[in-house]
C-alpha cells in the first residue's frame, strides 16, 4: 500500500517550509516513527517521522526546495521488513562501508567546504546537528580551539619543531558559492527590517563596573555548582535585575497593538543564543519567579537544544523583552534591533579592564558597556535611561536585587 509523506502543521502562522535534509534514499527500509526527513521553518527544525514500517518508493521534494504544509514530499510502500538483497550484492556493499564510512557523520555541504579549506577530517570534528550531522559552526568552533592550544613542546633541544604548511593561496581567484538562505534566516531578515520600518528605534548606552558581581561570582561558584549542578554566570544577574527594573519601568516590558498600549504584568525573558542554523531568541517564562538556579540551568537547557536544533517552536514565541549578550563573541559595543513586537532590547557586552575616576582616584576596573535600543513611541528617553540606571545600581550593588530594592 503506497504512503504519502506530507509536511506537517509546525505552527499557526507558518504555511511554507523548506526541505533540509533527506535522512534516507529511495529504496531504503525505514520502521514506523523513524525520522525520514528534516523540515527547516523560520522558528525550528522538525522531524518528519515515518507513518509505519516500509520502503521509501519516492522523493518529490529534494534537499533545499521549498514546500507547502499539507504538500506530499514523498511516498513509501508499507511492509514489515525491507527486501532480501542477493549475496553478492550486500558482498559489495560491505566491502564498500567496511572501512568505517558508516561511523562517520553527515557533512553538510558548508562544512565540507571549511574542512577542505583547513585539511580537516570529518572524523577530528564533534557533530553536533540533527541525526549527527556535522554543521559549518562544529567546525568553525574546531578551529577556533585549537587556534587557542599551545603549540607542543619538543621532545629535546635537537629535535626540530614541526611548522604545519601554510595553506596555498590561489592567486587571483575569483569563486563565489550561490547559497539559498535558509527559513530561518529569511525570517531574521525580514523581522530586522520590520523592525527598522515599523518602530522609531533609538539607542542609549551606559557602563557598569562588574566587580562586585564577579567578587560574588567568584566567592560563591563552588558552592553553586556543588549545591545546583550548573555553573554560576552573568547571564542570571542581568536577567534578575532586568525583572526589578521591568517592573519599575513597565513601559519597556509593553507592546503597541494598533493603536493601543499592551502593558504585561510579568516579565518573559528572550535570551539570545546562537543556533546550529542561527541566532534563536528562546524565552525564560515568569522570570519574576525564578531563582538564579533556575535562570541557569534554563538558559543552559536552552542553549544546548538549540546548538542541535530541538528547540520546540513554543520555546521561541512572545517573550516581553530580548537579553542579548555579544560579549561572548567579543564585542565592545554595539546597537541591538528590538525583537517585533517587543519594545525594548538590553545589549550586554565583553568585560574590559579600564581607568575610571573613583572617590576622586583613578583606579582599574572591570567595564562594561551596556545598550537599550528602544522603541521610542512607547519608551520616552527618560524611562530609557532610568531603565539602564536601574540596571547598572542591581549590577553593581548585587544585594539589591536579593532584597528586591
Amino acid at each position: 500500500m503506497s504512503i504519502e509523506l506530507k509536511v506537517p502543521s509546525v505552527g499557526e502562522s507558518i504555511t511554507e517550509v523548506m526541505i533540509g535534509e533527506w535522512l534516507v534514499k529511495e529504496g531504503d527500509h525505514v520502521e514506523e516513527d523513524a525520522a525520514v526527513v528534516i523540515i527547516e521553518t523560520d522558528k525550528v527544525n522538525v522531524e518528519l517521522p515515518a507513518p509505519t514500517s516500509g520502503t521509501i518508493t519516492k522523493i518529490l521534494k529534494g534537499n533545499g526546495e521549498d514546500a507547502e504544509v499539507g504538500e506530499v514530499v514523498g511516498h513509501m510502500e508499507a511492509g514489515e521488513s525491507a527486501p532480501a538483497k542477493p549475496a553478492e550484492e550486500a558482498e559489495e556493499i560491505e566491502a564498500e562501508s567496511g572501512a568505517g564510512a558508516a561511523d562517520e557523520p553527515r557533512v553538510m555541504p558548508a562544512a565540507q567546504k571549511l574542512l577542505a579549506q583547513h585539511s580537516l577530517d570529518a572524523s577530528d570534528v564533534k557533530a553536533t546537528g540533527p541525526g549527527g550531522r556535522l554543521l559549518k559552526e562544529d567546525v568553525l568552533r574546531h578551529v577556533e580551539e585549537a587556534s587557542r592550544k599551545p603549540a607542543p613542546a619538543t621532545s629535546g633541544a635537537d629535535t626540530p619543531a614541526e611548522v604545519p604548511a601554510a595553506p596555498t593561496a590561489r592567486s587571483g581567484a575569483r569563486d563565489t558559492e550561490r547559497v539559498k538562505m535558509t527559513p530561518l534566516r529569511r525570517k531574521v531578515a525580514s523581522r530586522l527590517v520590520q523592525a527598522q520600518e515599523e518602530a522609531a528605534l533609538l539607542t542609549t548606552f551606559n557602563e557598569v563596573d562588574m566587580s562586585a558581581v564577579m567578587a560574588l561570582r567568584s566567592k560563591y561558584k563552588q558552592a553553586f555548582l556543588e549545591r545546583y549542578d550548573i555553573k554560576l554566570g552573568f547571564m542570571s544577574f542581568f536577567v534578575k535585575a532586568a525583572v526589578e527594573a521591568l517592573k519599575e519601568i513597565p513601559q519597556v516590558n509593553a507592546m503597541i497593538d494598533g493603536d493601543e498600549i499592551i502593558y504585561h504584568n510579568y516579565q518573559d525573558i528572550g535570551v539570545a543564543v546562537g543556533g546550529g542554523k542561527g541566532l534563536v531568541v528562546p524565552v525564560l517564562r515568569n522570570t519574576e519567579r525564578m531563582s538564579f538556579a533556575d535562570v541557569e540551568k534554563s538558559i543552559a537547557d536552552l542553549a544546548g537544544r538549540a546548538l542541535k536544533g530541538q528547540l520546540q517552536l513554543d520555546e521561541l514565541q512572545g517573550g516581553t523583552f530580548t537579553i542579548s549578550n555579544g560579549g561572548v563573541y567579543g564585542s565592545l559595543l554595539s546597537t541591538p534591533i528590538v525583537n517585533p513586537p517587543q519594545s525594548g532590547i538590553l545589549g550586554l557586552h565583553k568585560i574590559e579592564e579600564r581607568p575610571i575616576a573613583l572617590n576622586g582616584e583613578v583606579v582599574i576596573r572591570p567595564m562594561m558597556y551596556l545598550a537599550l535600543t528602544y522603541d521610542h513611541r512607547i519608551i520616552d528617553g527618560r524611562e530609557a535611561v532610568t531603565f539602564l540606571v536601574k540596571i547598572k545600581e542591581r549590577i553593581e550593588d548585587p544585594a539589591r536585587i536579593l532584597l528586591e530594592v
